[in-house]
């Protein structure tokens, strides 16, 4: 009984897929000291066994976390789930575009998951992220709750570091929120956007540093919007900031702390929208999905969001039925 209640203390994470992303993920949760056990798969047996290597020759330096090599066999115990797997995006290549390419790998592992009987949550990073999210959710047979996307997360964080160094304010202080899909159909959600409890709005008045602010709104806007492709552009992938957008993730299902994040959720009629994974504030907790707060957006942001959805809609209905 007691070895029993200690396997269930464990807070256990599975990372698949040990490229960039899914590496630097371990690299920063290791160093979080949110788990007792990390596991890497990869299809690529040497690479995982070796990113392993690497990581755990840190330990040291880091509080105390089994890290190793793992199977499918690991899925069965996991609290989270975490898909990095997938093809890369090149220079000049959408998020959209990497659909084909990475459906039939996320919807197999998602089967594998669901088949290995796992009791946590599946969190897909894997782009596009949103229709991949769907897929996993549809090919897993999960509750909705339990199959999120990182979705605007790290756009959110963008978002958040560009607004604070425009206003001069210490980016802590800024609580604003990227909506929509995680690619070029996104938006800001101006109507949410605060800081120091302040609304943008009045808080430009107070400020009074931009004569044109419309103007300003717009090129801030464009910039997290665009921020992903100047990286790639320059060194060929995004991996730092994503992972620690991952290991925030992480600490809201494996502590529980209910954290408001725009992760990509299915939406049932929220929004009215339906039948379509995308970002939106969302409540995450150890069950996943809590809850999506359906807060009321101006009615442009409605329409921003309604877009969005339809440009996931049209990607979705792209797939081949082998491909779902």
């Amino acid at each position: 009984m007691k070895s029993e209640q200690k396997s269930e203390a464990r807070r256990k994470v599975v990372v698949v897929g040990a490229g960039a992303v899914g590496a630097t993920y371990c690299y920063a949760l290791a160093q979080s000291g949110l788990a007792d056990e990390i596991a890497l798969i990869d299809r690529n047996e040497e690479l995982a066994k070796g990113q392993v290597l690497d990581l755990v020759h840190g330990q040291p330096f880091f509080p105390i976390v089994d890290l190793h090599a793992g199977t499918e066999d690991d899925y069965a115990d996991a609290h989270l789930v975490v898909i990095t797997a997938g093809a890369a995006q090149k220079p000049g290549e959408t998020r959209l575009q990497l659909l084909k390419k990475n459906a039939d790998i996320v919807g197999r592992i998602a089967e594998t998951v669901a088949g290995k009987g796992c009791r946590g949550v599946m969190l897909i990073v894997s782009n596009p992220v949103d229709v991949l999210t769907w897929v996993a959710l549809k090919r897993s047979g999960w509750d909705r709750g339990r199959v999120i996307g990182s979705g605007t997360v790290l756009d959110s964080a963008r978002f958040r570091h560009i607004l604070g160094k425009h206003c001069d304010v210490d980016v802590h202080n800024v609580h604003a929120y990227f909506l929509g899909e995680h690619g070029d159909s996104e938006f800001a959600a101006w109507s949410m956007t605060h800081i120091a409890g302040i609304p943008v709005g009045q808080y430009c008045d107070v400020c009074g540093k931009c004569p044109g602010w419309k103007h300003e709104r717009e090129e801030i806007e464009k910039q997290v919007r665009e921020s992903a492709y100047h990286i790639i552009n320059s060194k060929g992938s995004t991996h730092f900031a994503v992972g620690l957008a991952l290991v925030k993730i992480t600490a809201s299902v494996l502590r529980k702390q209910k954290s408001v994040l725009t992760v990509s959720s299915y939406l049932n009629g929220e929004f009215g929208i339906s039948d379509v994974c995308i970002s939106v504030p969302s409540i995450v907790s150890d069950k996943g999905i809590e809850r999506i707060i359906d807060h009321k957006l101006s009615d442009t942001e409605i329409a921003s969001l309604k877009n969005s959805a339809s440009v996931l809609r049209q990607a979705i209905d792209s797939l081949s039925m082998q491909e779902l």
